[in-house]
């Protein structure tokens, strides 16, 4: 059995999303919105009870399609905050329809919303080297400079520790620490 992060417990679900998820960069702008609303809807929360409701979100989501949610008007709001497969949260089913509207502004400006994202780490990721889950920084100058940016840009629920998680989460950067068998493979 291989050794992994401090931080994922013996769910399968846990173990498949850190073995097969965090931490790989990513590149396509679908998966980019859908971490930005599962990021989000995380704020105060568990990122293992995000993921326990990921395949309701992504039903619910319209299968995390930008161009759909962005269209949502209240009508569909009050629909989600019926829905007891995701986070009924109102300012966080609001954040995702407004970052919609904002990720279909950014993809038209920069030709991807990858193209924009990935400048905040110059465009590979940042391998780091922590030996304990104790060194992981919950935000970083990286982290900051895209809070602060994609704030300017009319985003909600983009915090600094909300972009660094969602920073590690789409590999920009790779915090697997030392002890985990993953630490070495997503380095190479």
């Amino acid at each position: 059995m291989p050794v992994r992060c401090a931080w994922v417990n013996e769910d399968p679900l846990y173990m498949n999303y850190h073995d097969h998820e965090w931490g790989i960069p990513v590149h396509h702008d679908h998966t980019w919105f859908e971490f930005l609303i599962l990021e989000g809807a995380q704020a105060g929360l568990s990122w293992y009870t995000v993921l326990k409701k990921r395949e309701s979100y992504r039903q619910a989501f319209d299968g995390f399609d930008p161009d759909k949610v962005a269209l949502y008007e209240e009508g569909k709001v009050a629909e989600l905050m019926n829905n007891e497969g995701i986070i009924r949260n109102r300012l966080k089913i609001q954040s995702a329809v407004t970052n919609a509207k904002c990720f279909l502004k950014v993809r038209e400006e920069f030709g991807s919303f990858d193209a924009y994202i990935w400048q905040f780490v110059g465009g590979k990721p940042i391998v780091n080297r922590w030996r304990d889950k104790s060194e992981v920084p919950a935000v970083t100058p990286q982290s900051d400079a895209m809070s602060k940016d994609l704030k300017k840009r009319g985003f909600t629920f983009v915090g600094s520790t909300i972009c660094y998680a969602f920073m590690q989460a789409c590999g920009m950067v790779n915090d697997h620490t030392l002890d985990c068998d993953f630490a070495t493979i997503r380095a190479k």
